[in-house]
């Protein structure tokens, strides 16, 4: 997919994995390989931003995909964000969707806010809130429902 299919119709809360079509290196490259990952790689979306056909370089369309590292114990060890642009030459697959019923938690109200954490239900996004509320006084709860999963599979948007 281009990036456009993934900026205008990926949900926030999607895994989205992305390729610059090249070969991985062997991992004993310790230069190639981690350039490579860059450019090859997955994690969820978590941030779309700008406007198409603004004309203003800072405001033009960006997606912000957090891809974290995780422990057996389904810790998030490390996390890096990573943010395209619509220029940037690389193919983009939605690798699945936000499951109906579970809860996106947005860093604050409005058209540029960031996901922050996607429960798996809204008792656990208000338990989430409780915790990490200090970090995120403004967050924002938004239920994944069966009606945008459905508008996804009429609009020909499914993975």
């Amino acid at each position: 997919m281009s990036f456009m299919t993934i900026y205008e119709r990926a949900p926030i809360g999607s895994l989205i994995a992305w390729t610059d079509g090249t070969r991985r290196p062997p991992k004993r490259t310790s230069t190639l390989h981690p350039e490579w990952l860059f450019h090859n790689n997955r994690g969820r979306l978590v941030r779309t931003q700008g406007e198409r056909g603004s004309g203003d370089p800072g405001l033009c369309p960006a997606i912000t995909i957090l891809k974290g590292d995780f422990t057996e114990a389904g810790v998030v060890a490390n996390s890096s964000a990573y943010t395209f642009h619509i220029d940037y030459p690389l193919q983009f697959t939605i690798v699945e969707r936000p499951p109906i019923g579970s809860v996106r938690v947005f860093d604050r109200p409005g058209r540029d806010a960031e996901l922050v954490y996607l429960a798996s239900n809204r008792a656990e996004a208000e338990h989430w809130a409780m915790v990490e509320g200090i970090r995120y006084p403004d967050s924002v709860f938004e239920e994944v429902t069966a009606d945008e999963v459905a508008a996804d599979l009429v609009e020909g948007r499914m993975a």
